[in-house]
């Protein structure tokens, strides 16, 4: 299933995206929070509720009508993954860490599909990442590898836009600041649960700026996999529904490049994951 949350009549629900149409979940059953966090920590109750709106074939809304917003926009916690693709170490010169390299966002940072990344006067160096971003379903601590990935919700497409004059160069490197400017986070545009994703290691991942194909790589690269985040994270916090966890990018990041390309009003980003989505967000 593909669950998003969409804008209808000034109103903000969770609801099911099917190809042409978005089923109201709220609107099917009550019970239904209209809050993905809130959908989220209900776990098997609320899902099992979903599937029987969905079966009902009511309450579809012609996706043309609604608009998509960011999946989850409340999350209490946005956790990132520095230098976590093999092929994007060495574009960065570095040799791969030995244990994974964390920092975070806030949840002002969050925009959603076609809101506009808002570039600071603060920075002139704004830097693109996609990224696949894992959806925490239910609350743990100290999760084992072996039982990490039955906390998983679904996945969905990140954007870890990224402020490198910050990040890099400040005193003691900002990579917190560098990385949580306002609207640094757009994510979506769907949270796509696990039985729709054939391997989460073997995904085609890549970054489209203005046409142009500027990352492209496959989630087999990623040093730390998904079941090992989990567990390392969860020893450090306890993880909740609704968290988000940016699992890395590729290589071919603008600050890479000779020269530099970094992003300026008037540029559109599209962020692709295979079997996940495609997130497209302009620069103002």
């Amino acid at each position: 299933m593909r669950f998003v949350t969409f804008e209808n009549l000034e109103k903000r629900r969770v609801g099911l995206l099917l190809e042409n149409e978005v089923v109201d979940l709220s609107a099917g059953d009550g019970s239904i929070p209209d809050t993905m966090r809130n959908f989220l920590e209900g776990g098997e109750t609320t899902l099992t509720a979903a599937r029987r709106v969905l079966e009902s074939g009511k309450h579809r809304l012609p996706a043309n009508q609604v608009r998509l917003k960011a999946p989850v926009y409340s999350p209490e916690k946005i956790i990132c993954i520095g230098l976590n693709y093999a092929d994007h170490a060495r574009e960065s010169g570095v040799e791969p860490p030995p244990e994974p390299v964390l920092f975070s966002k806030y949840a002002s940072a969050i925009i959603g599909p076609g809101d506009t990344i808002l570039l600071p006067e603060e920075s002139q160096e704004p830097d693109y990442e996609v990224e696949l971003v894992v959806v925490i379903g239910k609350a743990g601590r100290r999760i084992t590898p072996s039982e990490a990935m039955k906390y998983v919700a679904g996945y969905t497409v990140g954007h870890d836009v990224s402020a490198r004059d910050w990040q890099l160069r400040k005193p003691g490197k900002q990579w917190m600041a560098g990385k949580t400017f306002d609207t640094f986070a757009p994510i979506g545009p769907a949270i796509v649960t696990p039985d729709e994703i054939s391997d989460p290691h073997n995904l085609g991942i890549r970054c489209i700026l203005n046409g142009q194909t500027v990352q492209q790589s496959n989630t087999n690269q990623l040093i730390f996999k998904i079941d090992a985040l989990i567990a390392y994270i969860s020893k450090v916090v306890t993880l909740k529904p609704g968290d988000l966890i940016f699992t890395g990018t590729p290589p071919g990041v603008g600050f890479a490049r000779k020269p530099p390309v970094f992003l300026k009003h008037g540029d559109t980003v599209a962020c692709e994951v295979d079997e996940v989505g495609r997130l497209t967000n302009p620069v103002g």
